[in-house]
């Protein structure tokens, strides 16, 4: 079984290789090319999880080694595969979800005159986020992390004539790179404190470092896993990633890119178990970007930029659990995998009612569009109610146990992390009713275009409503299987370990209190949208709903912070160039210059002169000779 580890990078590889150097005699089948391959990879998958189910759980890992990549004295770099219950995991999802994004992709990117180089980076997208989960230690895994960067790069700006796709392609590239720059130095920092980057060397050793290197190790792993998972300071991408084809948005926002982050804290987690102040770090930046990204979507007009704050919110919950160690890991994990059908589920109906409103996105011009896309409707309602943990949905069971989770942290820090994550899910019960009463509710608000083309909103071809209903059917069963008999827990035990805490208030208060704070955020919205007339435009609102409109300012702190101040380094930095360090150059040279100038007149040219300065020379010699005689 060891063998065909490789083979689930490598399918996906493939198809990205001849995909993108098979040139156009290969338009016509290239998508149904990268769908099979992307579907090869989950059976392998689907074969290797039966086969670990036969096993103990404390000897279902897996390792494959390759070969070595950087054989030298003192520095062994291998290409070594490592598969056990975490890894699994993301298998599945990454190519069950992303397999269901291939196949509706067929269907949204039918006219496109790329769609075969559309389909190669979807193919590198999973190939790169395969060999990230899969890597058996930290340099590799900086391989698949980097892959992954570049493919959301090339996805993002897939439309690259649009300049907003363009500017937003490299602003995620950009922002991505100091998330980067984090794991480098943290892979750094592990090679030179234990002398290896390999995971089972360097988690079996934590306790053996200083807690100060291991802090330092674990914030550097922070950093980048904000980059990646879009979590406060590093979030400002995410928002304009919706720029990309809405299939984009899907696989980014779902099975891949940002759930990165989740799996690197997880995956270190012995280093954050013995740096606790890292792991408050991490604890903090959960539990301040859930709220930011709730607060965000609760403002956004624009349909696909609401969910991506929405998912902002969500990652904010997983590494809220990442951050709590043994109480949460399993949990982080459990709602990621829950997210991924809900939010899969989300963005495709999104781009299901784009394909049949014009690519409309504002959702003020929605409206009533049950009647018309019935498939959709379900679907997305189903992924909706999922989202806002409605009782008995996958996202129910995997939000829960993260709130009660966040209680278990024990004193004053549970009571506020559990009070938090309540908020949260009170405001994500909001905004996402909203976005629900505004698209299929109410009257219909559509209206010509400037060409004066009316949208005829209709149902989706089944190529992309078959994998809607599939998500839906994970965002209504998935929380429920994972949670019987606490399952999904003792699946991760061997690999994350888990603990239940102390909790100061029971599983049903918890329960409670999320029906009542999803009873609160419904409510809300419907009196607000469900109850009243959709203006047209967006009223002003308050100042901090003008800020959320604006991503809380996310950008103008980016820019008063690294523009603003960069370029007043830089002229600072030219000051000091010119005046002083050319200054001082030109000046030498320049006292060197007229120095020279003037002794250059000596050398006159006339014998006369030359005889004279010899005489007065000799008469010189022969003062001062008869001078020191004398004395």
């Amino acid at each position: 079984m060891e063998s065909l580890i490789g083979l689930l990078v490598g399918a996906p590889l493939l198809g990205a290789a001849v995909l993108l150097c098979g040139g156009r005699r290969l338009d016509r089948a290239g998508h149904w090319l990268a769908s099979v391959l992307a579907g090869a990879s989950f059976v392998l998958g689907a074969v290797l999880f039966f086969d670990m189910l036969g096993k103990d759980g404390e000897h279902r890992a897996l390792h494959s080694h390759l070969y070595s990549w950087v054989p030298v004295e003192g520095f062994q770099a291998d290409v070594a595969f490592q598969l056990d219950q975490l890894s699994m995991t993301f298998v599945l999802l990454i190519t069950g979800v992303g397999t269901l994004i291939h196949i509706y992709s067929i269907g949204y990117m039918e006219h496109d005159e790329r769609r075969r180089r559309f389909f190669g980076f979807l193919n590198l997208f999973l190939a790169a986020m395969l060999l990230l989960v899969l890597a058996d230690n930290f340099l590799l895994l900086y391989v698949g992390w980097e892959g992954v960067g570049l493919a959301s790069y090339l996805l993002i700006g897939f439309w690259q004539h649009k300049p907003s796709a363009a500017a937003a392609a490299k602003k995620a590239f950009l922002v991505n790179r100091v998330g980067d720059a984090g794991l480098a130095i943290a892979i750094f920092l592990m090679f030179t404190t234990f002398g290896t980057f390999a995971f089972a060397p360097v988690l079996s050793s934590a306790t053996d470092a200083s807690e100060g290197k291991l802090t330092a190790i674990g914030l550097m792993l922070l950093l980048a896993a904000c980059g990646k998972s879009a979590q406060v300071p590093l979030q400002s991408w995410l928002g304009d990633a919706m720029e990309g084809p809405t299939p984009v948005s899907a696989l980014i926002h779902a099975a891949t890119m940002v759930t990165a982050g989740v799996y690197l804290i997880t995956r270190s987690g012995a280093i954050f178990n013995a740096a606790p102040d890292a792991q408050t770090a991490v604890v903090v930046v959960g539990a301040v970007t859930l709220i930011f990204g709730a607060i965000v979507g609760c403002a956004k007009d624009d349909i696909k930029k609401a969910l991506a704050g929405s998912t902002m919110s969500q990652i904010g919950y997983m590494i809220l659990a990442a951050g709590l160690g043994p109480i949460g890991y399993a949990f982080a994990i459990m709602h990621l995998v829950t997210h991924g059908f809900f939010k899969a589920g989300l963005f495709l109906g999104a781009g299901s009612v784009m394909h049949g409103m014009n690519d409309e996105v504002d959702m003020r011009k929605y409206g009533g569009l049950r009647k018309y896309m019935p498939v959709t409707f379900v679907t997305f309602g189903l992924g909706y109610l999922a989202i806002i943990g409605f009782p008995g949905l996958s996202g129910f069971f995997s939000k829960d146990q993260i709130i009660e989770a966040a209680f278990a942290k024990g004193g004053t820090q549970g009571w506020i992390l559990g009070t938090v994550a309540l908020i949260g899910a009170a405001i994500t019960a909001y905004y996402m009713t909203r976005v629900m009463v505004l698209t299929f509710f109410g009257e219909k608000r559509w209206e010509p275009d400037e060409n004066g083309n009316e949208p005829h909103p209709h149902e989706s071809p089944s190529v992309m409503t078959i994998p809607m209903i599939v998500l839906a059917f994970g965002s209504v069963f998935a929380g429920g299987l994972f949670k019987a008999g606490d399952s999904f827990v003792h699946w991760l035990e061997p690999v994350t370990q888990h603990s239940h805490g102390d909790s100061p208030v029971s599983a049903a208060t918890v329960t409670t209190g999320t029906v009542v704070a999803l009873l609160l955020g419904v409510g809300a919205a419907w009196l607000q949208y469900g109850r009243r007339p959709v203006p047209r435009t967006a009223p002003r609102g308050s100042l901090l709903t003008r800020a959320a409109r604006r991503d809380l300012l996310q950008d103008d702190v980016n820019h008063a912070a690294f523009v603003t101040g960069g370029s007043y380094l830089t002229r600072s930095l030219v000051y000091v160039d010119h005046k002083l360090v050319d200054g001082l150059v030109n000046g030498t040279a320049a006292t060197f210059g007229g120095l020279s100038g003037r002794l250059r007149r000596l050398q006159n040219g006339f014998a006369r002169s030359y005889a004279v300065s010899m005489f007065g020379g000799a008469a010189v010699l022969i003062a001062a000779t008869l001078l020191m005689r004398a004395v």
